[in-house]
């Protein structure tokens, strides 16, 4: 007889832990990012909502131990053992968090992919002791556009098309019943959920949020600082009869004026966690190969949208389903692979554009990616240079991908040489589970040597992409 998902639940756990029934429900993932002159560190919360709409908070590390890869669920139904009597300050211990569909194989199943038009809805809303108005309702709106430096112009360009933003528009400004204080009492945290249900019930009248079966999100921008941080991620809510986790942002000024920390908070309600460089500090904002780390170093700029997002690395895409499977090879198995890799951010590349390394006696949770960037358009053009960029990644840490720096200490900020792997340079794994050589230059990127194992030098796979 087939094991119940929730046996399997309890095959999973320790047999000394003190566990209530099973909850299911839907994961609501929030991130919380300071302003750039800020030196607080980011913030992280997890909540599991259940069918009655019930919040438990659970405890982020915890979370992320007990489902291997916590980012994969989201968007998907979990079921989640709670250890009740190990509750921690920062929320109650999870056990094991998987889908709640599973019957046989724990943490099999996939992120579900973004594509397609995911609506976008930006409703402003104004604190009622705060009557300033920074920006006219026309250029939230005009952030939707599809010129150089919009949103739906970013967003369908890293993602190779897959993606795009038609139909988002914005509205308001709309007044809250209270003043900033009740949403954010003094130094404390903003009131998150509060300020969703406050900001999209007072839009309620003029917003259609069933748009589409249910707009793929809502961005909310507040015309006053909410508690140093700007919030993205998910809230799972009922608007205009469609009951959903929404992609959520809430935004403070600074972000809204600036497209690159709004595309930040974006990809956050698109479920993608931060990236970080190999420096080993609490900074996730140090890799600025990725707009999921940092936002503002090595950006390009609008005179009308402020600092505009660079693209997003190859873990980050490949999370959300952008990558096609012919752009990347995977290595397992022992050899010497001769590769040439296309750029990053080349749309309708006919070669690979990702490569990733398996680890061998280490779990598929451990591996590493390999890509291209070049100074080329107009949100890569001022990257710190043209080179193959690696990313170790191990997806049950906070940030999985983090950039590998051949330095040593690694630098703060990963716009180093030794962040960038050039012409003639190699670039060889701890305890030597593979090598990167960087042959020759392209057009559009690099080809590239990769060594698995001690293996003969004359023992050569090509990849069919010549």
């Amino acid at each position: 007889m087939a094991f119940t998902r929730f046996a399997l639940l309890l095959a999973l756990l320790p047999a000394a832990a003190s566990v209530a029934a099973p909850v299911e429900g839907s994961l609501e993932l929030l991130w919380g990012d300071a302003d750039p002159g800020s030196e607080a560190a980011t913030q992280f919360r997890v909540n599991l909502v259940d069918d009655a709409g019930h919040r438990y908070a659970l405890d982020p590390d915890q979370a992320l131990a007990a489902a291997g890869d916590l980012y994969s669920l989201v968007g998907q139904r979990v079921a989640v053992e709670l250890n009740e009597a190990a509750a921690l300050p920062s929320g109650l211990k999870a056990e094991a968090i998987v889908p709640a569909s599973l019957e046989f194989s724990p943490r099999a199943a996939p992120q579900p992919l973004i594509s397609g038009t995911t609506v976008w809805i930006t409703i402003l809303c104004k604190f009622n002791d705060i009557a300033t108005e920074q920006k006219p309702v026309s250029y939230f709106a005009g952030q939707y556009g599809n010129a150089t430096g919009q949103l739906d112009h970013y967003w369908r360009e890293v993602s190779y098309n897959k993606i795009n933003l038609t139909g988002s528009s914005a509205y308001g400004w709309f007044t809250l019943p209270q003043p900033r204080s009740f949403y954010v009492p003094s130094g404390g945290s903003a009131n998150l959920g509060q300020l969703f249900t406050d900001c999209t019930n007072a839009a309620n009248a003029t917003v259609n949020f069933a748009v589409n079966g249910g707009a793929q999100g809502i961005n909310m921008m507040f015309n006053g600082d909410l508690d140093g941080f700007a919030w993205g991620g998910s809230r799972c809510a009922t608007l205009d009869g469609v009951n959903k986790c929404w992609s959520s942002t809430w935004n403070p000024p600074w972000s809204f004026n600036n497209s690159a920390p709004l595309s930040h908070e974006m990809g956050h309600g698109y479920g993608l966690p931060h990236a970080n460089n190999s420096d080993g500090d609490s900074d996730p904002y140090d890799n600025p190969w990725d707009v999921m780390s940092s936002a503002w170093n090595n950006a390009t700029s609008d005179a009308t949208y402020g600092v505009l997002a660079k693209h997003l690395n190859m873990y980050s895409r490949e999370r959300l389903g952008f990558v096609d499977a012919a752009r990347k090879q995977t290595i397992s198995t022992d050899g010497v692979y001769a590769l040439e890799l296309d750029r990053a951010s080349l749309i309708g590349s006919t070669k690979l554009q990702v490569v990733q390394v398996m680890l061998a006696g280490q779990p598929n949770s451990h591996y590493y990616i390999i890509e291209a960037r070049k100074r080329v358009g107009n949100y890569d053009g001022n990257l710190a240079g043209d080179a193959v960029i690696i990313h170790e990644v191990n997806t049950t840490r906070g940030e999985p991908s983090w950039s590998v720096d051949a330095q040593t200490p690694p630098a703060n900020v990963a716009n180093n040489e030794g962040s960038m792997f050039k012409v003639g340079e190699t670039y060889t794994a701890p305890n030597n589970a593979f090598s990167v050589r960087v042959d020759t230059a392209t057009t559009n990127g690099f080809t590239i040597t990769v060594t698995r194992g001690n293996v003969a030098n004359d023992t050569i796979f090509k990849n069919g992409f010549q």
